[in-house]
């Protein structure tokens, strides 16, 4: 494989500009199936992961930890206009789960 003008290698470059965003949904108990799927899904899969949890307003989420525990993948908290990336997961702030929209390659939230 070759690298282009700038160094880096065209096939990751296209594979940074061009995957998919998997959506996934939970209610509060549904940490456990987030383990496990996360557990079993190669790291080098080339989609961004969004999750989207039904969090209680009162508590701190330990989610972001707690994964971390099951996978190699990047896991952010996310913040308004965060650039999506393959082979990484976000996790959506507990205020925001009904006001958050991909834009391009960017999670906004209003």
């Amino acid at each position: 494989m070759s690298e282009n003008e700038s160094g880096v290698n065209p096939s990751i470059l296209e594979q940074k500009q061009n995957f998919f965003v998997v959506g996934i949904g939970a209610s509060a108990g549904g940490l456990r199936a987030l383990e496990e799927f996360f557990e079993h899904l190669p790291t080098d899969s080339g989609a961004a992961f969004v999750v989207i949890q039904h969090l209680s307003p009162d508590f701190k989420s330990l989610m972001k930890e707690l994964l971390e525990r099951r996978t190699r993948m990047a896991i952010y908290r996310v913040t308004e206009g965060m650039e999506l990336e393959p082979n990484s997961i976000y996790l959506i702030p507990r205020h925001w789960f009904r006001y958050m929209w991909p834009y391009q390659s960017f999670l906004r939230l209003a």
